[in-house]
């Protein structure tokens, strides 16, 4: 029922949004839309430097808010002459930009695509996240086939449930830990296995020293994921010169780039020596189930500069996003008592003992509240501020005239904190996806982005995320150790915890279990 509830008003906001999309000859000029334009129109980039501006590329957050309090549902920011921003807080604004027509098209991660297209003998393209077109197409609608068919994300779910077990007893009991940089390593090992079918071993400790392979993948995606938003605004001076911005850019993607290939070409070695028989099955009688990479391999329309390209991508969106969202659930969750009673009775439900298996019919039936954790938690702390695009064609949003090629993006995680669209916005409440009184709009919530540039490992990602809080509260107690203060929020492109998610960890007594 819910869900014909929403398809249903996806399709009346859709219907009203193409309405008023039509509505040109009545819209209000582009040049009218309010927002801050700087000093003689010049731009207020300054006002994003250190220690001088009133923003902060860490904190786009504030000032998406401070914009929205001064200007409104519509803002038109002026970051240097000639180039736009135009910010959209209305939800059937933001239903109408993403029904999309063509390919749609965003700007983003600008110094990545240059880095790759200057090595055109290792790159093809510049990959999924920065490119445009016909050409992002053809790679997207190879590679979306197997990281976000169900039936490929069901089958990694039991090395995922193991691999979770052995994270959470590698976790210090009775003390208190920072967790985030340790669910780091969780994301980074569930990435190499699901994607090449790798160990790192990254809780052995070897791998936790500073020059480790696991240490320094960490510290390269975020490194890379830090730069991005710096170096995608203003000036852009790493074009023609290298900037520090952007050689710690290199630094860190030559280094992803090199592990990347070294484990494509071990596949590509197991892969042309060691073919499983026709029905899937191995010369030993198991059953097999290929990684992401060794798929991507035999797939003839995709070459070899592709692969290493779609793998180097999965290093950098693999380990930051997942864990970010993970730390701020563990974070509402420790201060939250009454969420985490609950979400612990429905883990002992579907998890009769500490090391029973998950099935995948219980995580997709039979953990509602657990969900409605997951939703309350990207709600409040998206993977990222919103959604970008670069308009392929004339739009009306907010009864002003948007001219095909402006950039714009959407401010979702501000509008999920508006009173006006959820009753105690800031508070934790996954209730409200339970029992909920009023329909929420459907382009509100959008933390893996929308359509056809929607996130494609969403169902991997949420997996991941269901399976942690159950596994986590079916065998531990955890505390909050990070005081009475709420956590900040850093935007390096992808939303990060401001400080350390401290918390403590209390094996549960199994005699109690049921009580």
């Amino acid at each position: 029922m819910a869900r014909i509830i929403s398809s249903a008003l996806t399709k009346r906001y859709l219907s009203s949004t193409a309405a008023r999309s039509t509505s040109k000859a009545f819209a209000k000029p582009y040049k009218d839309i309010p927002g801050p334009r700087g000093p003689f129109g010049l731009g207020i980039l300054y006002q994003y430097l250190p220690l001088v501006g009133r923003y902060s590329w860490l904190e786009l957050h504030k000032a998406g808010r401070d914009k929205y309090e001064q200007y409104g549902p519509i803002v038109r920011e002026t970051m240097i002459p000639g180039e736009d921003i135009v910010w959209l807080y209305d939800p059937n604004d933001i239903a109408t930009l993403l029904n999309e027509r063509d390919y749609p098209q965003r700007r983003s991660h600008l110094a990545l695509e240059k880095y790759r297209k200057d090595r055109p003998h290792i790159y093809r393209s510049a990959g999924l996240l920065p490119t445009n077109g016909v050409e992002w197409w053809h790679l997207r609608s190879e590679l979306q086939k197997e990281i976000s068919a169900p039936k490929s994300v069901r089958s990694f779910l039991a090395d995922l449930d193991l691999v979770t077990q052995e994270f959470l007893e590698y976790l210090p009991l009775d003390c208190s830990f920072d967790i985030l940089p340790k669910l780091a390593r969780l994301n980074l090992e569930l990435t190499c296995l699901m994607t090449f079918d790798e160990r790192l071993n990254g809780f052995s400790p070897d791998e936790q020293l500073p020059n480790s392979r696991s240490t320094k993948l960490m510290r390269a995606a975020e490194t890379t994921n830090s730069i991005i938003l710096p170096t995608d605004q203003g000036l852009k001076l790493w074009r023609h010169f290298e900037t520090p911005k952007y050689r710690r850019l290199r630094k860190a993607q030559e280094y992803m780039e090199s592990v990347a290939i070294d484990l494509v070409s071990q596949k590509l070695a197991y892969f042309k020596e060691s073919k499983p028989d026709d029905n899937g099955d191995n010369h030993d009688g198991t059953m097999s189930r290929s990684s992401l990479i060794e798929e991507y391999l035999k797939n003839p329309n995709l070459d070899l500069c592709d692969v290493v390209g779609m793998a180097a991508d999965l290093l950098l969106a693999g380990i930051d996003t997942t864990s970010y969202t993970t730390a701020f659930a563990v974070y509402h969750i420790a201060r939250n008592a009454e969420v985490q009673a609950q979400l612990k009775a429905e883990a002992c439900r579907v998890l009769a003992t500490p090391k029973t298996p998950l099935s995948a019919d219980a995580l997709r039936a039979e953990v509602p509240y657990t969900r409605a954790v997951l939703k309350e938690v990207l709600r409040l702390n998206p993977i990222s501020v919103g959604v970008g695009r670069i308009l392929n064609r004339d739009l009306v949003l907010s009864g002003y005239h948007v001219p095909k090629g402006t950039v714009v993006v959407t401010q979702n995680m501000i509008s999920c904190r508006l009173e006006k669209y959820f009753p105690d916005a800031q508070e934790f409440k996954p209730e409200r996806w339970l029992h909920r009184n009023q329909a929420v709009h459907p382009y509100l919530v959008l933390p893996f982005g929308h359509g056809m540039r929607a996130c494609i490992a969403r169902r991997m990602a949420e997996q991941i995320l269901l399976v942690f809080m159950l596994r986590l509260l079916r065998n531990f107690e955890v505390t909050w150790m990070g005081g009475a203060d709420k956590m900040g929020v850093r935007t390096l492109l992808i939303n990060k915890p401001s400080r350390p998610v401290s918390i403590q960890l209390k094996r549960r007594d199994e005699s109690s279990h049921g009580n």
